[in-house]
């Protein structure tokens, strides 16, 4: 438990930029991905919009024939994956592949595949379902996939926690490091599910937003908002264990400070309504950082845009932070980006290092009305400053709380 993990590599695939460069790049802008979905006729849908990946092909990251093996949510994170171990610098010739693990998790896989076969079925019979639908389905395969293109030989495993599946699977990675089961792990969450029983799906819920106005459609902790918008996309990065890094000369972004959870035992989609669940998370995260809560001076919220989760989030800040939650900064991606879903906390993570390195907290974009309910600083406009450590939140369906803490690179 004494082993030190850092984050030495970082890819993205995003509705506002291919790789992280570019994505970084848009959320210094305040650049919104939002805008009517194209991947279907949607025009008989309560939701038209959804912050879609534009100007992807697999062909670009990998064999043209491997990548007609996979179904989307894989290609796009075998892509991140192969940004984030070329940025990381590690030749993993040089090194044991059975010490290099994968904790990629999807919350959905794909819905795409089951559908298209579930037609085949339908017109066509049995005989005609492709023989590959269940491999090319099952949430498992973008850590499967990304094990076999890399040759990556260590712990590989799944995280399937709805929504805080991107954080569980950094979480878990890191954890893995600690205990001496891998140096090295490449982690975080890859979803495509903007897709006609997607978004019907999620639709019916009444959990996506129907408004039409890509300024004002997701619009988490604002008393106009009205659901999340779907994105799509994936966020891996490197963890590596401290002297593992500093052996191989690696540059290092940043460390991950610790990790907590919890569940919240209450409904299948609501958060508990006094915040406690997800209040336990993040004091679990705090301990396991080893700090004062006193030195959260930043949360990168999981900030839907739902009426309870920004009301009951807002309500586990307050109840974790005291009268601290007022000194701060809170903030959304999904303001930009939408809901990844089993991506999300992983964008929200890459996000976090960045924001730390840069020493710049960006603004929950399109945010404007205050909620009298919400009283805390959900960031109008972006914040610069001396800020070391950053706490992520990802909240799950099911009841899944998950928190981890990043710290900003220090010699």
């Amino acid at each position: 438990m004494n082993r030190r993990v850092v984050i030495t590599g970082m890819g993205a695939i995003t509705p506002i930029g291919l790789g992280v460069e570019e994505f970084w790049a848009g959320i210094r802008k305040g650049k919104i991905g939002f805008a009517p979905i194209t991947k279907f006729d949607a025009s008989e849908y309560k939701c038209r919009l959804a912050a879609e990946v534009k100007g992807f092909e697999g062909k670009n990251y990998m064999d043209p024939k491997a990548a007609k093996r996979m179904e989307l949510f894989c290609q796009y994170a075998v892509a991140a994956a192969k940004e984030a171990l070329e940025d990381s610098g590690l030749d993993t010739a040089k090194e044991d592949p059975y010490r290099i693990g994968v904790s990629v998790g999807s919350g959905i896989g794909s819905l795409q595949a089951m559908e298209r076969e579930h037609g085949r079925l339908v017109e066509k019979g049995p005989a005609k379902v492709n023989p590959l639908l269940v491999p090319m389905m099952i949430s498992n395969m973008a850590a499967g996939n990304i094990s076999i293109q890399f040759g990556l030989k260590g712990k590989s495993i799944n995280v399937v926690t709805a929504c805080a599946t991107g954080t569980n699977s950094i979480g878990e990675a890191f954890r893995a490091i600690q205990y001496g089961d891998a140096e090295v792990m490449v982690a975080g969450g890859a979803e495509s599910s903007v897709t006609p029983i997607g978004i019907a799906g999620f639709s019916a819920l009444t959990a996506l937003s129907s408004c039409e106005d890509p300024n004002r459609c997701s619009i988490p902790f604002d008393k106009e908002r009205s659901g999340f918008i779907m994105g799509e996309g994936a966020g891996i990065v490197v963890l590596e264990e401290l002297e593992h890094a500093r052996a191989r000369g690696a540059k290092i972004y940043g460390e991950v400070a610790g990790y907590g959870c919890s569940s919240d035992a209450y409904h299948i989609t609501s958060p508990a309504e006094d915040g406690a669940g997800a209040a336990k998370a993040m004091e679990y995260a705090i301990a396991d950082a080893g700090i004062a809560r006193e030195e959260i001076m930043y949360i990168n919220a999981h900030g839907t845009g739902t009426h309870h989760n920004d009301l009951f989030e807002t309500r586990a800040i307050k109840l974790m932070f005291g009268e601290h939650a007022k000194n701060i900064k809170i903030n959304s991606t999904k303001s930009m980006v939408g809901h990844l879903l089993g991506a999300a906390g992983a964008i929200e993570f890459i996000t976090c290092v960045k924001e730390l390195q840069e020493g710049y907290i960006h603004p929950t974009v399109g945010y404007k009305v205050p909620d009298e309910e919400l009283d805390l600083d959900y960031c109008k406009e972006a914040v610069e400053g001396d800020f070391r450590f950053a706490l992520s939140n990802s909240l799950g369906f099911g009841g899944h709380n998950a928190s981890i803490v990043v710290k900003r690179a220090e010699n």
